[in-house]
């Protein structure tokens, strides 16, 4: 684990931080062995397959969607060309199995 994303994750407000936490233990619990490092300002792993970042209102969990479909990418939300992202505004809408769902596809491509 990575101290620089230590310090994002300490620095962010309620109920930011606790998401970015548990995001952060969903990805590791996914992929043990998945690099992590600070990447375009935010934590980010597996050489920019995921990221996440704190904004003022929620946490988006952003994806590359390089190589995918279009029915795969009408799994996110956003309108990037290279990568989208599922919006997390508290805990209690993490939905682990299907966070899990995503990164998986994702780490297929």
């Amino acid at each position: 684990m990575d101290d620089k994303i230590d310090e994002y994750i300490e620095k962010q407000q309620s109920p930011q931080r606790e998401i970015c936490k548990k995001l952060r233990q969903i990805i590791f619990n996914t992929f043990p062995d998945i690099k992590e490092e600070m990447k375009w300002g935010v934590p980010a792993y597996g050489n920019g397959k995921y990221y996440f970042v704190a904004l003022k209102t929620h946490v988006n969990l952003g994806f590359s969607i390089k190589g995918l479909t279009k029915e795969k990418i009408a799994l996110f939300q956003g309108t990037g060309k290279t990568t989208r992202h599922i919006q997390i505004a508290s805990l209690n809408e993490i939905d682990e199995k299907q966070i899990v769902k995503l990164l998986k596809l994702i780490q297929e491509t």
